[in-house]
């Protein structure tokens, strides 16, 4: 028996998106989140909106009426002018036909979820890529009539902001500095908007209902020294040696022991005894200009 191979389908395939725990979602929703509503844009809105399709088709209008024209003003047939406008039409055809495909496989592949907690983006005809837009990242939403149709424009909240190429063209138009996420090209774009309104008062009431913690802010100690702090009208000279005298012990008051230490093991003079030995060499004190004492 001969095996009779299995055949593609290539308009809805179905292992592209198997790795989705649920459709048009990257894992499964967790508990206590319920999706609300899920669907896809319009090939129609999509093509017209996203790619205006209608501009192109009027570009090329203009296109073959000016070649009728001129074809007439240079004294040509009606025949001759006729065949050369046919002619035109392969490239009209074949432009408009790449249009309208690219519209419908951007329609196919985007897949919109609003649930009670986020926005889900899947985007992406050759590398899919999902957003996540929790609600409370969404500072504001708000929707416009498109024809038959219309979009839902998300404001993000924060200085986080998507990247205008990555959401094009599932982003309001010409925002590229403080990107719009859109929901494009819905033909039920009024119940949807509804739909969101309601899910995110709710998410705004929750928040709102739920205890403020208390933080109250507890002050560190400050660590208390008993070295005295030297007096800032004191010359930098002194407050250099100050800063690098040796903790000896002191053998009077607290206050002035350590200098009077230093004279006594130095003979008098309180230089430090790196500058002693200067001394010894130079035979002069730098600092206190007077002789050295014995060693």
């Amino acid at each position: 028996m001969k095996a009779v191979p299995k055949l593609v389908n290539l308009v809805t395939p179905a292992h592209e998106h198997e790795f989705e725990a649920a459709h048009g979602l990257p894992e499964a929703l967790p508990s206590g989140e319920v999706q609300l509503w899920q669907g896809s844009p319009d090939v129609k809105l999509m093509a017209r909106q996203a790619l205006h399709i209608d501009l192109v088709m009027g570009y090329f209008g203009v296109l073959l009426a000016w070649r009728g024209l001129s074809g007439w003003y240079d004294g040509a047939g009606l025949g001759p002018t006729l065949m050369a406008m046919v002619g035109m039409l392969p490239m009209i055809v074949l432009g408009l036909g790449l249009l309208a495909g690219f519209a419908w496989l951007m329609a196919r592949t985007t897949v919109y979820t609003i649930t009670n907690r986020r926005v889900v983006m899947r985007v992406g005809v050759v590398l899919s890529i999902t957003f996540n837009l929790p609600f409370a990242q969404i500072a504001a939403a708000g929707w416009r009539a498109r024809g038959r149709g219309g979009d839902i424009v998300l404001d993000l909240a924060g200085t986080d902001r998507i990247a205008y190429l990555h959401l094009w063209p599932h982003a309001r138009p010409w925002h590229m500095k403080r990107t719009q996420p859109m929901l494009r090209g819905l033909a039920d774009a009024p119940a949807v908007a509804q739909i969101l309104s309601q899910a995110l008062a709710q998410a705004e009431a929750s928040r709102q209902a739920l205890p403020q913690r208390a933080v109250v802010g507890v002050s560190r100690p400050q660590a208390h020294t008993n070295r005295p702090r030297t007096p800032s009208h004191r010359p930098p000279e002194a407050r250099r040696h100050a800063r690098h005298r040796p903790h000896l012990p002191a053998t009077g008051p607290a206050r002035g022991g350590h200098g009077r230490a230093v004279a006594q093991l130095f003979g008098g003079c309180r230089c430090l005894p790196a500058q002693r030995l200067q001394r010894r060499a130079a035979g002069r004190c730098a600092h206190h200009r007077h002789a050295p004492a014995a060693l």
